[in-house]
């Protein structure tokens, strides 16, 4: 039998780029003709135009240096040939793509950053010697990264979880960094704990989800059994853990530290970062919509905002307190799942911290920063807090796994910005290569080898420890209800309610009753009330029986008005963000006002229309649009505006996407600013006048009522509350 050999296509011939650009444009690489346009552009073997060096673009190298002609082709034994193995620029090119990814953060693991300074204003002399924090007017370079905590790099940036705020200061004595939350306690007393909190936040492992959230039966059936925790829960259930913007929301290092001075004397410090333009933060179902219009709200509204000009800033603040005062505070304020309230200590105020400069590469910056609570400097040092114990242990463990090595610190975003010199040598990733044979210290081979100061360098602070070698829990922090108790009073009825709804919500999605069950028994610790509300909300009958505690959570407490957003919150609209409704038909002279009135607050306004082309206004001008109607849903904005005519209204009003669009921002208790003749749509969207529906008036009135905020008495009549 024969058979027919197989025939083999080939391409089809394409004109030549040499009859395409005249000889005199022509180059000859590796023995070919390249053509060259005029405009220093290379045309490839099918017509393509690739960029080439000349001009304001350098010569392409690979990692060692050497220039690379082409980039676009891989070597071949023949036109249509095997690739071949000695193509080194292939071969690097893919490898490193191959490994572009190191492992992410076990937490944190979704974060954005940015560069700036800390500027000393208050001298803290005679309390600490680390110069940071004792000269006056010196603007240290910091770089700053903000995260959540249980989600991984994809998931949204409005998901209810901790926020981490963790500043790196580029001291002359070396690194300083406050690794810390936007919440000022945490879920755990001993750091041997927080495995298992992060393992029962995370998605269940057997069936990896769900991601970035709470609620879940692992998370409640820990928190359940976890009565240390409650304090935080209150805080996680509440608004400061979905902020309406990294730039207003606090920071706080958590643990209680040291400041040391000249004498070797210490005084214990809390550092809390307070926002210049005050806190803010969104509704739950408003945060879900954030999600999924847009993931990366928080990042996008950071680096507009710097890009902009409209520099976040924030004050460092100090609760400085003796021994004196920690022996005869109500709490042990080793304890991190606790809080001194700011009436109790007030804040002392010492400098300031503006973010300056977006990074110029998220990898190379953002993700590869790396915090550790043990980078201090001289004259700052450790409390007993066994949480701060642990994490000293763990930050250093998980950088060296994730950056490669134990050379991480060389990274740049990383190095110190003052000299370094030690003995340590190798190891992945070296980029200080150190001279001389000298290697070790003692040593007497040469001169200039470096060697310890005890005058000068970092010295433990001289506590006077003693007692037996136990694993056990202080009785001093055995009240894990008390300070919940008081977070809550301290909340506006509308931040109540807020509470109480979160916890309605996650534990509506566990499936497990028990769970249900023995979480509102821990509720009851704090307040019967509490306990019963989140019951009623989900429907569940049986009696509430409080979990056995040793110590009841006490009731003569003063409420914190520090620990509420809304009665901290600073009126204004510096850099909030207005979205404008617009359609065929507006009145341009209306929007123009409008826009003209809130840039001299120092707000933005956003032009939403039902094309991304914009809308032509009723003088036959077209009104350019920054956002599609779909695109641009109104949980995007701080408040809003809709300028439309009586034909635009009616025409929306049949517009799914336009009535919820209004319906959302009533909802979310935004004040609605109108025309008069847009009565129609706001009527379809079930808008109900009161004090934050300003409609017909000029934009004066509007921005004054939307300068306050949300209206919360609205709630009520929107959403149920329990």
């Amino acid at each position: 039998m024969t058979t027919k050999s197989a025939k083999i296509s080939k391409p089809k011939a394409t004109k030549a780029a040499s009859s395409v650009i005249p000889a005199e444009n022509q180059v000859m690489i590796a023995g070919a003709p390249v053509a060259v346009t005029p405009e220093g552009q290379e045309v490839g073997n099918g017509g393509e135009i690739h960029q080439v060096a000349g001009g304001t673009h350098p010569q392409m190298t690979n990692q060692r240096g050497t220039v690379i002609a082409d980039d676009e082709n891989s070597l071949k034994a023949n036109e249509r040939g095997p690739g071949l193995i000695e193509d080194f620029f292939l071969v690097e090119k893919t490898q490193h793509f191959d490994h572009e990814r190191i492992p992410e953060r076990v937490v944190h693991a979704r974060g954005y950053g940015a560069h700036g300074y800390f500027e000393l204003t208050d001298s803290l002399a005679g309390i600490t010697k680390a110069k940071v924090l004792t000269t006056l007017g010196q603007k240290t370079p910091v770089f700053t990264r903000f995260s959540t905590v249980a989600g991984n790099m994809g998931s949204a940036d409005t998901a209810r979880d901790v926020r981490g705020f963790a500043v790196k200061m580029y001291t002359p004595e070396g690194n300083w960094d406050i690794v810390g939350n936007n919440i000022p306690v945490f879920f755990i007393q001993d750091a041997i704990k927080f495995t298992d909190l992060i393992h029962a936040a995370k998605q269940e492992p057997d069936r990896g989800f769900p991601q970035a959230q709470t609620a879940h039966d692992t998370f409640w059936d820990w928190a359940s059994l976890t009565p240390e925790a409650t304090h935080m829960l209150m805080w996680l259930m509440s608004d400061r853990a979905i902020p309406r913007s990294f730039r207003m929301m606090e920071g706080f290092g958590v643990h209680t530290f040291r400041l040391v001075n000249d004498e070797g004397e210490s005084t214990y410090v809390k550092f809390h970062w307070r926002p210049k333009l005050g806190m803010a933060s969104v509704i739950w179902d408003e945060a879900l919509k954030i999600s999924g219009a847009d993931p990366d709200f928080h990042r996008r509204d950071l680096w507009n905002a710097i890009e902009s000009g409209n520099l976040p800033e924030w004050e460092l603040g100090v609760q400085l307190f003796d021994e004196e005062f920690a022996n005869n505070f109500d709490f042990d304020v080793l304890d991190a799942t606790k809080l001194i309230p700011e009436e109790v200590l007030p804040l002392r105020i010492i400098g300031k911290m503006v973010l300056t400069r977006n990074v110029d590469n998220y990898f190379a910056e953002t993700e590869q920063v790396a915090f550790a609570t043990t980078d201090v400097v001289p004259g700052i040092d450790f409390s007993n807090d066994p949480l701060l114990q642990g994490r000293n242990l763990s930050y250093i463990d998980t950088q060296i796994t994730r950056l490669g090595g134990p050379n991480y610190e060389q990274i740049p975003v990383n190095a110190p910005r003052c000299p370094v010199m030690n003995m340590q040598r190798d190891g992945h990733m070296t980029l200080r290569p150190q001279k001389g044979r000298v290697s070790y210290s003692p040593s007497s081979l040469e001169q200039d080898t470096p060697r310890q100061d005890p005058r000068a360098g970092f010295t433990s602070f001289k506590a006077h420890e003693e007692g037996d070698k136990l694993r056990v829990r202080a009785e001093s922090f055995g009240d894990h209800f008390s300070q919940a108790l008081m977070f809550f009073q301290s909340q506006t009825d509308a931040e109540q309610n807020h509470i109480i709804s979160a916890f309605i919500f996650e534990l509506s999605k566990v499936d497990t009753k028990a769970v249900r069950t023995r979480m509102l028994s821990q509720l009851a610790n704090v307040d019967i009330s509490i306990a019963q509300r989140v019951a009623d909300g989900l429907g569940m009958k049986d009696p509430i029986t409080p979990a056995f505690t040793k110590v009841s959570a006490r009731t003569d407490l003063a409420p914190s008005d520090a620990l509420s957003i809304v009665k901290k919150m600073k009126p204004g609209l510096v850099t909030k963000v207005i979205g404008c409704l617009v359609a065929d038909g507006t009145d341009a002279a209306e929007v123009l006002a409008l826009e003209t009135a809130a840039h001299k607050l120092g707000a933005h306004v956003k032009i939403i229309a039902p094309k991304i082309g914009g809308a032509t206004a009723a003088d036959g001008k077209v009104i350019e649009a920054d956002f599609q109607l779909a695109g641009g849903p109104s949980v995007l904005f701080d408040t809003v505006y809709v300028a439309l005519s009586e034909a635009g209204a009616k025409l929306l009003s049949t517009e799914a996407a336009a009535v919820a669009w209004v319906h959302d921002a009533f909802s979310h208790l935004k004040v609605i600013g109108a025309s008069s003749t847009a009565q129609t749509l706001l009527t379809a969207a079930g808008v109900v006048p009161d004090a934050g529906v300003i409609v017909g008036k000029s934009p004066s009135p509007y921005l004054a009522a939307a300068a306050n905020g949300r209206i919360y008495p609205r709630e009520p009549k929107v959403r149920t509350t329990y």
